[in-house]
């Protein structure tokens, strides 16, 4: 739902925006608009497919000299191990974080997450100025998510 939101405000405030989605369980895929808001994931989370594919999307078509870049990722925080969040956060480092405006990560309540990711980023990351974090308790607390991922203003 914050993604939509997310999504129909930037479209109203800015022309020529290029939105592109991505959705991953074991193996992540780009796929249009449509699938991303009617796909539900179930298990088997490999993290740092979607962010390989995302690094290969900046490279051949998003070159950082010609784009602003801001990423919006949102998770219930499972990974499948601790080895692929080691990948992740290595692959944020470089070249993600250096390919970008401003990365956000939302980490939405789940019963069935275990909200480890949020707590692994917070951890080797707390001092990255690109990276904005914001944890999404309910359905209520969105609006406060997306104010959480605007506050910096890059």
């Amino acid at each position: 739902i914050e993604a939509f939101w997310i999504d129909t405000w930037l479209r109203s405030q800015y022309k020529g925006i290029v939105s592109k989605y991505i959705i991953h369980d074991a193996l992540a895929r780009e796929v249009d608009e449509e699938t991303f808001y009617h796909t539900r994931e179930s298990g088997g989370t490999v993290i740092s497919t979607s962010y390989n594919l995302l690094i290969q999307l900046i490279e051949n078509d998003f070159h950082p000299d010609e784009w602003n870049i801001y990423i919006f990722q949102f998770s219930d925080g499972d990974n499948w191990s601790g080895d692929d969040t080691s990948k992740c956060i290595s692959l944020l480092k470089d070249p993600i974080f250096k390919y970008v405006n401003l990365f956000c990560y939302g980490q939405v309540e789940s019963q069935y997450g275990s909200g480890q990711f949020l707590k692994d980023i917070k951890d080797k990351l707390s001092d990255e100025d690109k990276l904005v974090t914001s944890k999404i308790e309910s359905k209520d607390k969105i609006y406060d998510s997306i104010k959480d991922f605007f506050k910096k203003g890059k």
